[in-house]
């Protein structure tokens, strides 16, 4: 059926820019990302509330558990996923993930976390302390409380690869470039309610006693989980049931005739193609920014919240606050790319951070030079206004990350082909990802080495950032250029943008990707 004419009114383009035709099709995927993002709201502050306040622990456990633990973690399931997808199709792979990862939950709840103190090596541990240096103390954590690194991971893993691998990797196969700038802004809008709604259900869910809040949250993770699945298979069934979507519903088996690329040969691709490249180092640059503020925020706020029920609910809190933010972004996410372009409103995730990055390190770095009036001005002490500022940035940060950046960044693989966008994209953002949140801790396992605390490293980690960031704006511009020259006028046209392509974008040869 091809796309009306006619052009929405001006509160309808901003609330519901869906045709008739296309809800079969957009409600279901905006049911399934809604409990997709609210699990993973739940998941993220629980496993930091589990690790920070842990037994000997804190914020500097991070780094270690992202660069020796998460990191060949992800590796290893972006490796199964491969060989998974070279087996089964597209739609057993997302039973077959989605089930392991519920199940993990299911058997950490229960079986291993009543049981911690039989399992954790304390006695150990507590020998390392005496001979390892005072910079190792996260590594010590890690191993003495190994159950919560390993729930901490795959807690992470559910970002990647259920979020971003299977449920983007599913939304790109099925949605068409002339549907691409509204469905996106709808799914960004959606994403940012199960935000809110997260940090809201997860507070009154949680009671004095943190074990059975554990139990709790994660039999309604678990519950979500099983209705994402329900939804998926109806959507399969009743919607996606055409020959254009065959290719979702075979396995690579049944279709002999395209080549299967191994986990070597995704890498391969992806390290061959400008285009790829500069996706990758979108998603590398974001992660690595987050994870480095992150880290030294954390540290401040368990000085504020040493218990991990006060830690959770305050974690809760920020989450409803991100999704208020991104929610209202979301809103205008089909203007800004019409009216700004793809470039430009891409632009808005890495400006913002850097905007919010100079005003938390500023904060935190003169502090003390600000105890006077920020006591005369507030009545309270700087450490609470530091933590108050870093959770602005991050609320503000992750904000952008759900409304505009996953947004235009799953618009640039709609023109790939098939293949490309389920290797590809598994390659990005399983590993990319992971590569970022690593490099940025390894940077924070150094600073502490040589200085000892978060907070002395401070200043050197806010220079990496500006940096790194200025790096991310160049990829955009790059990226932007190439997905305007693949896309061509009609596909600017069919997403929005009314500007024409430049002289450079329309000779520089580049056609759409395939695997």
């Amino acid at each position: 059926m091809t796309q009306p004419k006619s052009e929405f009114g001006k509160i309808r383009s901003f609330l519901w820019p869906i045709y008739g035709h296309e809800v079969k099709k957009i409600v279901p995927m905006m049911l399934m990302l809604f409990l997709i993002c609210f699990n993973y709201s739940i998941l993220r502050n629980v496993k930091d509330a589990l690790v920070v306040t842990a037994q000997s622990s804190g914020a500097e456990v991070i780094p270690f558990i992202k660069v020796w633990v998460l990191l060949p973690m992800a590796i290893l399931f972006t490796l199964i996923f491969t060989r998974l997808t070279n087996r089964y199709s597209q739609e057993k792979v997302f039973y077959l993930t989605l089930s392991a990862f519920l199940l993990f939950f299911g058997l950490f709840t229960f079986v291993i976390y009543p049981f911690q103190d039989v399992f954790h090596p304390h006695q150990w541990a507590d020998r390392l302390t005496l001979v390892l240096p005072t910079g190792l103390k996260g590594f010590i954590a890690m191993f003495r409380n190994w159950s919560l690194t390993i729930f901490y991971a795959v807690c992470e893993l559910w970002g990647s690869m259920i979020l971003s691998v299977l449920f983007w990797g599913f939304a790109n196969e099925v949605t068409k470039i002339t549907e691409a700038r509204r469905f996106y802004s709808m799914l960004g809008l959606i994403a940012s309610c199960a935000g809110i709604l997260a940090g809201f259900v997860a507070n009154a869910l949680t009671t004095d006693s943190w074990d059975e809040t554990m139990s709790i949250l994660i039999s309604t993770i678990i519950f979500c989980g099983c209705i994402t699945m329900a939804i998926f298979y109806w959507m399969n069934r009743y919607v996606l049931n055409d020959k254009r979507f065959n290719e979702l519903h075979q396995s690579n088996n049944e279709v002999p005739e395209k080549k299967k690329l191994s986990m070597r040969e995704s890498f391969t691709y992806l390290s061959n193609s400008k285009y790829l490249i500069c996706i990758a180092v979108l998603v590398l640059c974001y992660n690595l920014v987050i994870n480095l503020v992150e880290i030294v925020w954390k540290d401040q706020l368990r000085q504020i919240y040493p218990s991990a029920v006060d830690y959770s609910r305050y974690m809760n809190y920020v989450t409803s606050t991100v999704g208020i933010i991104a929610t209202a972004t979301s809103l205008f996410m089909s203007f800004l790319i019409s009216r700004f372009g793809w470039i430009r409103t891409a632009l808005i995730t890495p400006v913002s951070m850097l905007i919010t990055s100079i005003g938390f390190f500023a904060f935190m770095l003169f502090r003390q030079d600000l105890v006077e009036p920020v006591y005369m001005l507030t009545g309270t002490t700087p450490l609470a206004i530091a933590v108050f500022f870093g959770a602005a940035q991050v609320s503000i940060s992750k904000a952008c990350k759900y409304s505009v950046f996953d947004s235009t960044k799953e618009m640039t693989f709609i023109p790939l082909g098939h293949e490309c966008k389920l290797k590809g994209k598994a390659a990005i953002d399983g590993v990319g990802s992971r590569l970022g949140k690593s490099g940025g801790s390894l940077i924070h396992q150094g600073l502490l080495m040589i200085f000892g605390s978060i907070s002395v490293s401070a200043p050197y980690v806010a220079a990496i950032i500006m940096v790194v960031i200025c790096g991310w704006m160049a990829a955009v511009r790059s990226l932007g250029k190439q997905f305007s020259a693949i896309i061509g006028d009609k596909g600017r046209e069919d997403i929005g943008e009314g500007a024409a392509a430049s002289t450079e974008d329309k000779t520089n040869g580049l056609k759409p990707l395939q695997a």
